[in-house]
């Protein structure tokens, strides 16, 4: 077994799928935990805490070895929820008989690349290891308050998501906060020790991003769910409203990016580079107004994923714009404090 870099950038990016238990056993252990987590998803908890990591520099408090540190263990956190996630639904059986989850990416406890003990074996370590990243958050931070509630909500969430939260149809509720207010507020104090409400309304965009995928991958196997008796939102309030949450989510992103420029003037305007991901956004709300095809249309390489994969187009162009709006707009703060205020 060798270290396969290679597979390490190409799980990074995309869902990897494989069929050959011998390839899987000549995998090294770090490609194996990027695949098992869908590390091509999990890639929005960095995009979480690279907007706070930038926010905190924009104020003048940005410490590299605490950014690092809670990154990583923010993504490990979110690789370990989705083990958990697996682990849960292959066990309530859930994932069995060729269930959606199993057709778009590996599952090795489907697939028989491994068992339900290593998985869970996996699932400690790798839970030790964000938790350790938690630790060292609360003592950063002496033990604020603050930094306890958001180390329980997260910790609540990453156990009960799969079940009862996805169950009861407030999962995408869940992820909009996690992954949106709660994850980049927390990050931002973490770094500076102070609260701002207007870094809990920035979170709100990349959150509502990351929470259409979720919706539209569960309006995507809505059928089946409702077959196996998993309530997630599409299924408790029906596809048609699901389809119109999933579009209220993508335009409130550009509406509350817009909001931060011309009210509070907290960003400057050119944040409103983010409207460049227009073709992605208006392309995800279209799509939410056609049925869904039958079979893979010529060229679709991400069947059965249909509504999440325009959803997932769209957050990576946003999510890039973003990330490059803050940067430009943070040093437009650090170098000429004076513009856009009032």
């Amino acid at each position: 077994m060798h270290i396969n870099f290679a597979m390490w950038r190409k799980a990074s990016w995309q869902l990897i799928k494989m069929d050959d238990k011998k390839e899987w056993d000549s995998l090294d252990v770090v490609s194996k935990w990027l695949i098992a987590t869908r590390s091509a998803v999990t890639l929005v908890t960095v995009y979480s805490c690279v907007i706070a990591g930038i926010l905190a520099a924009r104020d003048g408090r940005f410490d590299w070895l605490t950014f690092v540190i809670v990154t990583l263990g923010l993504f490990i956190a979110h690789g370990t929820n989705n083990i958990l996630n697996d682990y849960t639904d292959f066990t309530r059986g859930v994932d069995k008989d060729n269930y959606f989850r199993s057709q778009y990416g590996v599952h090795p406890l489907v697939q028989n690349f491994w068992d339900k003990a290593t998985s869970i074996r996996w699932f400690i370590v790798s839970g030790v290891l964000a938790t350790l990243a938690g630790v060292y958050a609360l003592f950063h931070t002496n033990f604020s308050p603050t930094t306890i509630y958001l180390f329980a909500f997260g910790a609540i969430v990453l156990l009960a998501y799969t079940y009862p939260f996805k169950y009861w149809g407030i999962g995408e509720l869940m992820i909009f906060l996690i992954w949106g207010p709660i994850m980049i507020t927390g990050v931002y104090f973490v770094l500076t020790g102070g609260w701002n409400w207007n870094v809990v309304l920035a979170g709100v965009p990349f959150g509502l991003s990351v929470a259409s995928i979720n919706i539209a991958k569960h309006i995507d196997k809505s059928d089946d769910d409702r077959k196996k008796g998993v309530g997630t939102f599409p299924v408790r309030a029906g596809e048609d409203i699901a389809r119109r949450v999933n579009q209220l989510s993508i335009i409130l992103i550009y509406l509350v990016i817009a909001y931060l420029v011309f009210i509070p003037h907290y960003f400057t305007p050119v944040m409103l580079i983010v409207f460049l991901a227009y073709k992605e956004a208006l392309t995800a709300l279209g799509v939410m107004n056609k049925p869904r095809p039958a079979q893979a249309p010529e060229g679709w390489n991400f069947w059965p994923v249909w509504f999440a994969g325009f959803a997932f187009n769209h957050n990576r162009k946003f999510g890039g714009y973003l990330i490059l709006g803050l940067i430009v707009d943070a040093l437009l703060r650090v170098y000429l404090p004076g513009f856009w205020t009032f």
